[in-house]
């Protein structure tokens, strides 16, 4: 069977933003709520990063959840979902905006042009890689030692994986919220339909699930 290359849950405001503009340390989707923009993953029974409280839905949103972490073997994300930081590597103390305990459980692929040694925080190790996507996903289908790959984003990373023709499943969550500016995924989702089928399911969240498969 042949490893996938998957981006899941990715979230996107209605003009196709996945966050907003004036990254910062307190700020990691700059100027976007995240409240606003998770809501629908973070109310679910199987919310992709745990929350204090038990309980949750069980309906459509927890049912696309529940399949965020089956049989994926490493993530790769880019530079800018793991930290605010630009230019060369200033504080090799900054491990992450998730603590101690980070929600991947696999190998993650950071990629950024400024190099910095690997570390492993709990069950997930981070290494920093400078090439190109097809390099970056051999190293991480290598690492995922026959299970799949997930593509976390930002948008700019889902980008040029799906230019470079590698991406084998997407998975996007329209919000029904506006933010005008930021990092883009798409002007309409309609930009896929050359290279993939899609299917559109409406959740009674509010928020539309837009599943792609490769042509």
């Amino acid at each position: 069977m042949s490893q996938l290359l998957r981006v899941q849950n990715f979230t996107v405001s209605s003009d196709g933003f996945g966050s907003g503009e004036g990254q910062s340390l307190e700020k990691p989707f700059g100027h976007a709520d995240p409240g606003k923009l998770f809501a629908w993953a973070i109310a679910t029974d199987h919310p992709p990063v745990k929350r204090s409280e038990p309980g949750g839905s069980r309906g459509l949103d927890d049912y696309i959840t529940r399949d965020y972490a089956r049989n994926i073997g490493a993530e790769i994300m880019g530079r800018n979902k793991f930290g605010p930081q630009r230019g060369p590597w200033q504080d090799h103390e900054w491990k992450g905006w998730w603590g101690d305990e980070p929600p991947f459980h696999t190998p993650v692929f950071v990629m950024t042009h400024h190099k910095r040694p690997s570390f492993t925080l709990s069950d997930t190790t981070f290494h920093f890689v400078d090439g190109d996507p097809a390099e970056v996903l051999a190293r991480a289908k290598e690492a995922a030692q026959g299970r799949d790959v997930r593509l976390g984003g930002g948008a700019t990373v889902i980008r040029r994986f799906l230019e470079a023709g590698l991406v084998d499943t997407l998975h996007v969550a329209v919000v029904p919220t506006k933010l005008s500016s930021g990092s883009r995924l798409w002007e309409s989702p309609d930009e896929l339909l050359d290279r993939f089928h899609q299917d559109v399911v409406p959740s009674p969240s509010g928020v539309t699930h837009h599943l792609f498969w490769r042509k």
